[in-house]
């Protein structure tokens, strides 16, 4: 009986090296994507080029001769979009990289809607990458920033003090519902001035009574 014949090995590395030859230029796409994607996102106007408001309107502020909001006020302090929105590290930036492409394949599919709505709020790691400093104890602000009517420890103006920025942790290791850096802080608000480091003082006067509630300290009333 004739055996039968084994297909010849050549023909199994012809397949293998096609499939190596494929896999690798995936990768060497992929790679160049990547790496010409967050180079086009180290400039403003690209993040607003996929977006209608309200983003448009936030780079327009970022070139306004005055600050508005505090993202403006970064501008002259060389922040880009993207150091805001990405996170720590490598794994930050490709965090924020795969969003953006997410986003861009909306916009392309015209399947984004409109306004945009941000869907990944800002983290406290990504403000604390430039101002780890202001968390560490016993840190003195070399801008002060008055939110008038607030006082604590022998009748010291709240915004003379540093402990919110201190207790933020211990406040949110306490509850899930605790304020982060852009409860105070938020990007793009126009509700507050630079005299109050651009924040909204009925907001900030509330976020601090909640800590304080919770904390059991000081005012919380």
């Amino acid at each position: 009986m004739a055996k039968k014949s084994s297909p010849p090995k050549n023909k199994f590395f012809g397949f293998a090296s096609l499939f190596v030859i494929l896999l690798g230029l995936g990768v060497v796409l992929a790679a160049g994507g990547f790496t010409f994607a967050a180079s086009q996102e180290t400039h403003d106007p690209f993040c607003a080029s996929c977006h209608t408001q309200p983003e448009t309107s936030f780079v327009e502020r970022s070139m306004a001769a005055q600050p508005v909001d505090l993202a403006a006020f970064h501008t002259p302090q060389e922040t880009r979009c993207i150091d805001c929105h990405s996170g720590v590290g490598v794994s930050g930036r490709m965090q924020a990289e795969l969003l953006g492409a997410r986003n861009a394949l909306a916009w392309y599919t015209h399947t984004a809607g409109q306004p945009a709505q941000q869907t990944v709020p800002i983290d406290d790691a990504n403000c604390l990458k430039c101002h780890q400093d202001v968390v560490q104890p016993g840190f003195t602000p070399t801008q002060t920033v008055a939110i008038e009517g607030e006082r604590r420890r022998g009748g010291e103006e709240e915004g003379g003090l540093n402990h919110w920025h201190e207790d933020m942790a211990r406040w949110q290791a306490n509850v899930s519902t605790a304020g982060a850096c852009t409860s105070c802080h938020p990007g793009h608000s126009t509700s507050g001035t630079p005299e109050t480091g651009f924040q909204d003082t009925q907001v900030t006067r509330q976020v601090c009574n909640d800590c304080h509630r919770t904390l059991g300290e000081g005012r919380g009333d």
